[in-house]
């Protein structure tokens, strides 16, 4: 068990082997990192090392249109360049050509030097190839043919955690990767300031619970994540439950406990991103599933219980958190999170060594 100044337009993509020793100067920046939520906010590493090295830079980030309130009030950006994905989607399927120049088109307005694609996908290097930077950085064995759009193709390992392998990114510009944990540090936008008091919770004395998941065989079960809320309650902790409004149907029983014990707030679908930034930002503890939630808590060093199973951790798990996760693993474990028939990893979880991490965590 763990517990744990002009842009030369190129004309086609080429791959450049030169690694300068130290960094060299560029004036326009973009990082390429859509999605997802949680992968978005433990990226902020590559934009606090990029503005550490070239402080006078316009430094902007490509993500999407849902998600820019996660990275909107760093002080390190310069900008959020909104993609839109649900309108993409749209524009390829019909086969709206002519809208999907215009947006592959803004993207080399600005005349970036310099564009880092943390992503590593079809789509993400097209919107890089598509800046015509000098520049266009990635990883050597980027999926999907990405790396095609690189004139540097960074070699890396895939079971690297994914802050490290995308720090390899700035790293081939002679750029030290920060030791400091704060360069994960995020940023609560001033919209959402004060959310978590206007509901009647007081800083650091409330614990957010995020049980839902994207995928069944990453979610710890509905009543075991009840059972830790109740209990929580009774022990005088206010519990704050947290996810998108699509995934109330997961949490029939955490939404039940919410009704019926005095002290657990269901803000299941309640929040935006920002609001749920400034919950998280101000709580005493968190306990989720690999989830948005989690990484968003480690941006803001708060508390954690982190509940995986069949999730690779070394790579994907809160990082340099693995003291904080909560992982049974046994021979012949298939880790496959997409696969539901592999959620009995998730099951091994057991409700009292979540509280007792979770007290553990809470006694001053």
């Amino acid at each position: 068990r763990v517990r744990h100044g002009q842009n030369p337009r190129a004309s086609a993509p080429s791959a450049r082997r030169y690694t300068p020793a130290v960094p060299m100067t560029f004036e326009r920046i973009l990082i390429i990192r859509p999605s997802a939520l949680g992968d978005v906010a433990r990226s902020v590493p590559v934009l606090a090392s990029l503005r550490a090295a070239c402080p006078a830079a316009t430094i902007d980030w490509l993500v999407q249109d849902s998600f820019t309130d996660v990275i909107a009030a760093h002080p390190a950006l310069t900008r959020a360049v909104p993609f839109p994905r649900r309108d993409f989607s749209l524009w390829t399927r019909k086969l709206q050509i002519g809208r999907l120049r215009e947006y592959l088109r803004s993207l080399r307005e600005p005349g970036y030097d310099l564009v880092l694609d943390c992503q590593g996908l079809a789509r993400s290097g097209l919107f890089t190839f598509a800046t015509r930077a000098q520049r266009r950085i990635g990883h050597k064995n980027a999926r999907e043919c990405a790396w095609l759009a690189y004139t540097d193709r960074v070699p890396s390992d895939i079971e690297m955690h994914t802050v490290d392998r995308m720090l390899t990114l700035v790293q081939r510009l002679g750029i030290e990767a920060p030791r400091d944990p704060a360069a994960m540090r995020l940023y609560t936008p001033a919209t959402a300031a004060g959310f978590a008091a206007a509901a009647g919770l007081m800083t650091g004395r409330y614990c957010v619970l995020s049980p839902t998941s994207r995928w069944l065989a990453k979610q710890w079960p509905d009543d075991r994540f009840a059972a830790a809320a109740r209990e929580l309650a009774q022990n005088g902790h206010q519990v704050v439950i947290v996810g998108a409004a699509s995934e109330r149907t997961q949490i029939p029983a955490c939404l039940a406990a919410a009704a019926d014990t005095p002290g657990i707030h269901d803000l299941t679908g309640r929040t935006t991103i920002a609001q749920l930034m400034d919950l998280i930002e101000h709580s005493a503890l968190v306990i989720a599933n690999d989830s948005a939630a989690l990484h968003i808590a480690v941006g803001f060093d708060r508390p954690v219980v982190a509940l995986f199973g069949p999730t690779r951790v070394h790579r994907v798990g809160p990082y340099r958190r693995d003291g904080d996760v909560i992982q049974h693993k046994r021979p012949g474990d298939r880790f496959e999170h997409k696969d539901p028939t592999t959620r009995a990893m998730m099951s091994r979880i057991s409700v009292e060594e979540v509280l007792e991490a979770a007290f553990a965590r809470l006694t001053p």
